[in-house]
């Protein structure tokens, strides 16, 4: 008895998809070693000059670890790029970063659709602006190595208040935190949905928007009460992903076919600088109304990437 034809094209389909399956891991093998090589490199060589930095935390010694601190996470951020574009062949449509200075001083943010987008958000800013840096809960300072790397990198760390009314970020110690920053160009990244978004999560908020959660304002509106004077701008980031939101595993197994992000870089109203979000109300509806129109504004861009990108469809037969 022999095979027939719809069989045959039936058991060609499966190991078809079982190659493919079988290749994908391999990429994501061979991406997930060189990105844990590259963050055992990178951050091994950090500790020392950490160190350094550390014992002698100012004169020509400070200035000459911050460039080699910042030197080692630019490389850490250029192999991550290799191994990315090694694994898959991403179409990269970028708009927006022309004419950044990598000594400015920018307010990043962003949409927060998967991890990934942190790692697009460093390539797409590399050697374009300053190295991207976080606010970082206080306690993260003591995570054996990773935190000393943040603490030699300047990641401003900053804790709360208590709980009550009186909850939210401690704006004096946010402000020690960013005043090396006045001297340092610098760029600080925030999300200000707070979280990466999800269908789930955006009915049960109840978010008004087509793609985007709730702002949570308090990290943006703490960023410009600490340095607001000192940046030149925000840089506002769409990022789209017109074949779907990716998983960490599917940019370690090749499967991100294309990326597109639009850049806007806005002027930061004087207005908003150096105000108190929590003990001044008017600052906070002055806060409050300028980034809801931003955030309208980001939901039609992304409306408008999602028609434009949509993926072509197969015709039906």
């Amino acid at each position: 008895m022999t095979n027939s034809p719809r069989g045959s094209g039936t058991l060609g389909v499966e190991i078809a998809a079982l190659f493919q399956r079988l290749g994908s891991t391999l990429k994501a093998s061979l991406a997930g070693s060189v990105l844990v090589a590259n963050v055992l490199a990178i951050f091994s060589s950090m500790i020392p000059v950490a160190l350094l930095k550390l014992a002698i935390p100012r004169g020509a010694v400070r200035r000459g670890t911050d460039r080699v601190l910042n030197a080692l996470a630019e490389a850490w951020i250029a192999v991550n790029g290799w191994w990315m574009a090694l694994v898959q062949r991403t179409r990269w449509d970028v708009r927006g970063v022309e004419g950044l200075r990598r000594r400015g001083w920018y307010l990043v943010n962003a949409n927060h659709q998967s991890w990934v987008d942190i790692l697009v958000l460093q390539k797409v800013f590399h050697r374009r602006v300053p190295f991207l840096k976080f606010f970082l809960k206080r306690e993260l300072a003591y995570v054996p190595v990773m935190g000393l790397a943040w603490w030699a990198l300047d990641f401003p760390f900053v804790r709360r208040k208590g709980g009550g009314k009186g909850r939210g970020l401690d704006l004096a110690t946010t402000r020690k935190a960013c005043e090396r920053f006045k001297q340092i160009p610098t760029s600080v990244i925030n999300f200000l949905e707070g979280t990466r978004f999800t269908r789930a999560k955006q009915a049960a908020q109840g978010s008004p928007y087509c793609h985007l959660l709730k702002p949570r304002i308090g990290g943006l509106a703490t960023a410009l009460g600490a340095m607001g004077e000192r940046f030149d701008a925000m840089l506002d980031v769409t990022i789209h992903y017109p074949q779907g939101v990716p998983t960490f595993w599917d940019l370690l197994s090749g499967k991100v076919r294309e990326v597109v992000v639009r850049v806007r870089e806005l002027e930061i109203p004087k207005d908003l600088l150096g105000g108190d979000y929590e003990g001044d109300p008017a600052f906070r509806a002055r806060v409050q109304a300028w980034v809801q129109e931003l955030w309208a504004e980001k939901d039609r861009c992304l409306d408008d990437l999602t028609r434009q990108f949509a993926p072509a469809t197969e015709p039906t037969p």
